[in-house]
This record gives structure tokens, C-alpha cells and sequence, in this order.
């Protein structure tokens, strides 16, 4: 069944867990975390991003995502992750998004305000939940403290965004990054900055930049082929924490991708004669359940739905 992020979030915040946000791009990867859903009764957010979109067409990808919620036994939202403006969020509300994230994390407040505001008054008389972002994502542990306040977000200011827009759920920066190379040196989120945000606003907390890499995945993919040595994510230890201190969405693009390459890197290299599409992305599909169904377990979210 389709629902919205908050109609998952706020009860997740509310009682110490997180929704993981998976991004998909294609049968494979859907089938993988509904499926993953399913087997763990779990609530679940599938998300698209504009690239996807324009990979795959608008039509073509949110229309799966909905023949998966019309079949789940489970509540499933579809969420444009990283809408870079207000055409692309329309664009997906008409198509029957559930949920939008508007993200004017690269602009000036105001101006950020000013376009997460525009894309609430369309949204909301929709049923359509919205999420935004202030701060920017980046690599930032070889940063100057000043560099880095300038990057994480600010509490007050966001109090100030959430007052202005009243968004339903916010996107922080803390630390994490996108991408599988996440740190240089030892992870460390600014979890003290969290505590005080999720403080000072009353609305769920959403974490990207969040995969783990999982070094069993990184070393298979480079056993097979790939290179991707130094490949480093954030620990599980740290996103248990996270969630204590209000993340109620977390995003997980980078695990799924490797858990797919390696898993085709594999099968391609143990049976060179295979040319049958499913049986090379079948198993990458089963890969990718697996990975799902682990972060569901660290989430807190397992028999939620």
C-alpha cells in the first residue's frame, strides 16, 4: 500500500526507529527491497532520484514502484530523493509520488526557504509529504573548524527553516557523505550537533550519506575486478546512535549498488558462457534483498508494519 514518509516517520521517531530509503533505478533493485519488506514486515520508503528519472522515463519507474505497493503486504512510500527544483518535484507529485524531497541545500537560506515553501503549498493540499535539507554533504574531516560549521547544520537556523516552511521532515548534515569513499581517516559524526537539533525541532530527522560499505561487498567486488581499495562508509554503532537522537529516515544508495556489481562481477567471472539476463541479475537482485533486510534489522523498523 502506498503511504507518505511522514505517515512512517513520525510513528518511527516517536518509538526510537528509522525507515530505511532505498534508492532504486530499475526491476531488479525494486523487486529486492519489497521482497526485503515483506520478509521483514517492514515499513519501507523507495526513492528515485532525477537521474534515475531520466534514465529510466517518470512513467516507467514510478509505475513500478507502485505495482510493488499495490502488492506489498506492507506500507510503502515513493519519495523523489534530491529534487534539484520546483519543476521536478511537480513533475512527480502529478505522477503520483507520495513524497518529494526539494533540495536547496546549494543555495542561500533565504532562497532555500523561499523554494522548500513554494514546493509545501503544492504538496500539502495534495497529501504529498515534503522533505528539505539545510547544510551540505561532504567529505569534511580534514576541514577547518570553521569550514566545517559553515557545511553542518545549524540548530538555530534549522528551527528558523522549519518555522518558515513547515516542512514535514528535514535532512541534516552531520557529517556523512555520499558515495562509497565516505572518510579519510576514522568515521566520526557530529552526533552532539544531532542531540541538539532534534532538540530544538519537533518534526523526524532524515540522515544521508549513510551507507555503510560493508567490507565483505568491497572485497568481493575487487576480488572480481573491481577497484574500489579505501572504500570506507559509516559505522553501524554510530547509525544506532543517530536514530536515538531522532533520524527516522536514513538513506542507502552506495551498499545496494556495490551488493549489485560485485554479485554480477561474480556470476559474469564463474560462468563466462551465462548470457541469460536472469540468471546474471537474479542473483544481483537476491544481493541486494540481503543488504535491505540487514539494514531493516539495524534500523529498529522489523515487524513495524
Amino acid at each position: 500500500m502506498l503511504v507518505t514518509n511522514n505517515d512512517l516517520m513520525v510513528p518511527a521517531r516517536k518509538n526510537g526507529y528509522a525507515i530505511g530509503a532505498f534508492n532504486v533505478q530499475n526491476l531488479e533493485s525494486i523487486s529486492a527491497v519489497a521482497e526485503a519488506a515483506i520478509e521483514e514486515k517492514s515499513p519501507v520508503i523507495m526513492q528515485i532520484t532525477p537521474s534515475v528519472i531520466k534514465y529510466a522515463g517518470l512513467a516507467y519507474i514510478s509505475n513500478l514502484v507502485k505495482t510493488a505497493a499495490q502488492l506489498a503486504p506492507v506500507p510503502v512510500a515513493m519519495h523523489l530523493d534530491h529534487g534539484g527544483d520546483f519543476e521536478i518535484a511537480v513533475k512527480c507529485i502529478d505522477a503520483g509520488f507520495t513524497s518529494v524531497m526539494i533540495d536547496g541545500s546549494f543555495l542561500n537560506f533565504d532562497e532555500n526557504v523561499a523554494l522548500t515553501k513554494r514546493v509545501v503549498s503544492i504538496a500539502r493540499p495534495k497529501g504529498v509529504s515534503v522533505e528539505a535539507e539545510l547544510g551540505k554533504l561532504a567529505g569534511v574531516e580534514e576541514r577547518s573548524v570553521e569550514e566545517k560549521e559553515a557545511i553542518l547544520t545549524d540548530p538555530e537556523a534549522a528551527v528558523e527553516f522549519v518555522e518558515k516552511t513547515r516542512v514535514d521532515t528535514l535532512a541534516v548534515a552531520i557529517g556523512t557523505s555520499h558515495g562509497a569513499y565516505k572518510f579519510k581517516s576514522k568515521a566520526k559524526l557530529d552526533l552532539e550537533r544531532l542531540k541538539v537539533i532534534n532538540e530544538k525541532i519537533n518534526i523526524p530527522l532524515v540522515l544521508h550519506g549513510a551507507s555503510s560499505v560493508p567490507q565483505w561487498i568491497v572485497e568481493k567486488a575487487n576480488k572480481y575486478g573491481a577497484e574500489l581499495s579505501g572504500a570506507k562508509g559509516i559505522p553501524e554503532e554510530q547509525i544506532k546512535k543517530a536514530i536515538s537522537l531522532g533520524i527516522a529516515k536514513i538513506n542507502i544508495d552506495t551498499d545496494l549498488r556495490l551488493a549489485f556489481t560485485a554479485t554480477v562481477r561474480e556470476v559474469l567471472t564463474n560462468s563466462p558462457k551465462n548470457f541469460d539476463p536472469r540468471k546474471i541479475l537474479g542473483p544481483a537482485k537476491d544481493a541486494m534483498k540481503e543488504v535491505a533486510k540487514g539494514k531493516m534489522r539495524l534500523f529498529g523498523s522489523v515487524g513495524k508494519a
